[in-house]
């Protein structure tokens, strides 16, 4: 790049970050075949879909956060809106592989002892309300709670909504993305206004069906249970770790020569949102246990007591601190939310502590406790991590490269942008 000002400049993907992101892929896959490959399906299985449902819910956040910026005519997003915008160009293939996931998870079956001491045939995941009998009334198998559900929540209509949510967010990603080209070849202000009434319309669409996504993905996991907190819960994981690594990547690549123009009033920016939802998510995840704690009944205290189990218990906590009290006392001051390696490192800890929540909303209700607190977190979560970290860098830095310039040239608030003071 040559200056601050050469808005033609286009981001070339070259170098370690293609070559590590490579090579996370196969460390991803190798980790993903080992565990199949010694046994451990289930786990495996469960890890794939904490991932690919983290995966799909940052490139949801992209577009988000593209279509909030455009609602709400903000201006000072919109010299970096080319991080969200390919965020949102890799959401098709992150819903195939989340799709691809489900759908396998579903259709694979193996022998399992129930909650019951009973062994039935019933799939890697979503076994409670997947398994063979349950709705039967003439099987011993036989599950009032979930042949009251099986209406809603059954193999096909459950993967039907799967893909119409999610192919849903993808066409509205596209657009938006294919707007804001235009905008740049053709100028004026007609592409902006539709950017402007599509942004409204996705974000109806997306904050009604975003909770039924959160409940069909994640809380069905554990059928007999339900939250109608639960949706916002997992809207505001998405949103909070979304926005780190939006705000991790850009100063990444500030770091090495390109989004010159972006000052420290932007990142302060983004850092406020950063913290202010990670107090939202805090109010969220407090309220729904608080009101089960006090509550004190069976049927909705025993999400709670599988994660106070000796083996999840640490994590349970460990989460809060992660997620809550670090953001807090880091991020308060209006210094450190203008100090570039601060905020990198808040945002690396925060897209961890987000995995960190993501697991303890699956793998208790599945896997169950192992042995010890430390030894829930093996290899196989740690390879699969790191295989959809270099999938995410890989896929994403790939579709940034095909954007003709870094700067929305023409956006009728680029210039407020670059004016940003705070």
């Amino acid at each position: 790049m040559k200056t601050h000002n050469n808005f033609d400049a286009r981001y070339e993907f070259v170098g370690k970050a293609k070559t590590w992101s490579l090579a996370a892929i196969v460390v991803g896959l190798v980790i993903v075949a080992l565990g199949f490959a010694v046994g451990q399906t289930e786990r495996t299985f469960a890890n794939l879909l904490i991932m690919s449902y983290y995966f799909a819910a940052v490139c949801m956040c992209g577009i988000f956060f593209c279509a909030v910026q455009y609602a709400a005519q903000a201006g000072w997003s919109a010299s970096m809106i080319r991080i969200p915008q390919a965020f949102g160009k890799v959401l098709p293939i992150a819903a195939l592989i989340l799709i691809a996931v489900v759908l396998a998870g579903l259709s694979i079956t193996h022998h399992v002892t129930n909650e019951e001491g009973k062994e039935v045939v019933a799939p890697y995941l979503y076994k409670i309300w997947g398994a063979v009998g349950v709705t039967d009334p003439h099987s011993e198998n036989y599950n009032a709670i979930i042949a009251g559900k099986s209406g809603y929540m059954n193999k096909w209509f459950f993967l039907g909504r799967l893909v119409v949510f999610l192919g849903s967010y993808c066409i509205f990603g596209r657009l938006l993305a294919k707007y804001s080209e235009l905008e740049d070849d053709l100028g004026g202000m007609f592409y902006y206004k539709k950017s402007f009434n599509m942004s409204c319309l996705f974000l109806v669409i997306f904050g009604f069906t975003t909770p039924i996504y959160a409940f069909d993905t994640i809380m069905s996991l554990e059928a007999e249970w339900f939250s109608t907190m639960f949706g916002w819960y997992n809207f505001a994981a998405m949103w909070v770790s979304g926005l780190s690594v939006i705000t991790l990547v850009l100063i990444r690549l500030k770091r090495i020569g390109y989004f010159e123009w972006v000052t420290e009033d932007h990142m302060h920016s983004l850092t406020k949102f950063i913290f202010g939802f990670s107090i939202f998510w805090t109010y969220v995840w407090f309220a729904q246990f608080l009101l089960i704690y006090y509550a004190n009944l069976p049927e909705e205290t025993v999400y709670f007591f599988k994660r106070w189990e000796p083996e999840f218990k640490p994590w349970f906590w460990i989460n809060i601190v992660i997620n809550f009290l670090t953001p807090l006392l880091v991020l308060m001051s209006r210094d450190s939310k203008r100090i570039y390696r601060t905020v990198e490192i808040m945002c690396i800890i925060l897209i961890i502590g987000h995995w960190l929540d993501y697991f303890m909303m699956v793998m208790p209700g599945t896997i169950g406790p192992t042995e010890h607190w430390y030894t829930e977190i093996s290899w196989i979560e740690a390879g699969t991590f790191i295989g959809f970290g270099g999938l995410f860098t890989f896929l994403a830095m790939t579709a940034l490269t095909k954007f003709k310039a870094l700067a929305p040239k023409k956006h009728p608030f680029l210039s407020e942008s670059l004016h940003l003071h705070i």
